[in-house]
């Protein structure tokens, strides 16, 4: 029951105390129901990009994006952090964040898409290529997340982590990482690893919360585990972002 994405870990569904598996009785986790809180997150997150979006975008330019970018990344990731340690808060905690998480993407996108035009819409469009792809090839057995598979995912995603959170310290004294933040063949192929980690993880995803509707998991653990997909296709849009404007420059 491992997965790459942080939000979904093995603990996720089990009594830290006793270690059993936690149980919903009657009212368990499904995965219907799993899909369509993760459609209405997703929902709520467009509406508040949209919103940011008409707010920020002017004839002039991009105007007072800073308090939505840096609001939505902070409430965000402080809404995320409660979640994760306070799961059983999931029902109220997931919708807040994608709310606020809306803001944040709202105001990069259209950063982005002023300076190259049509971005998004391509972002959008191969997150949600990617996302139906590879619930399809998961579904038919093509691709299946074995143990081994978990494992090079989990720490090809702790090592991407770390190297962003050097860069983000490094940022603070002026100092760049060489090469993988620029558009030249290493940047791209960087960009490229990246968007194919974020994208395995939605294998490791589908697999936990498959696992966990078959172990009875409380209802309330729908709201998680559409958080942590809802988490993973964020990233995975922020890559694509990324890789598109490389490709662009």
């Amino acid at each position: 029951m491992r997965s790459g994405n942080p939000t979904l870990k093995d603990s996720t569904f089990l009594d830290l105390g006793s270690g059993a598996i936690v149980r919903g009785g009657d009212d368990v986790m499904t995965l219907a129901g799993t899909v369509n809180k993760t459609g209405m997150l997703l929902l709520m997150a467009v509406l508040t990009a949209a919103f940011t979006w008409s707010q920020v975008s002017t004839p002039a330019g991009i105007v007072g994006a800073g308090p939505y970018l840096w609001g939505g990344l902070i409430g965000g990731l402080v809404l995320a952090l409660v979640t994760v340690f306070k799961k059983e808060w999931s029902p109220v905690t997931a919708p807040l964040y994608a709310l606020v998480e809306g803001f944040f993407l709202g105001a990069i996108s259209a950063m982005f898409n002023h300076m190259y035009e049509g971005i998004v819409m391509q972002a959008v469009l191969l997150t949600f290529g990617t996302l139906f792809a590879l619930l399809f090839v998961y579904r038919t057995g093509l691709i299946k997340a074995t143990e081994n598979f978990k494992l090079g995912v989990a720490a090809a995603t702790g090592g991407i982590f770390l190297v962003y959170l050097a860069s983000m310290v490094l940022g603070f004294f002026d100092i760049r990482i060489p090469l993988i933040h620029e558009s030249g063949l290493v940047g791209i192929g960087f960009s490229l690893f990246v968007v194919v980690i974020a994208a395995l993880n939605l294998v490791l995803d589908f697999d936990f919360i498959e696992t966990g509707a078959e172990q009875g998991a409380p209802k309330y653990m729908e709201w998680y585990g559409a958080f942590g997909l809802m988490v993973t296709l964020v990233w995975l849009y922020i890559e694509f972002l990324r890789l598109l404007a490389k490709l662009r420059d």
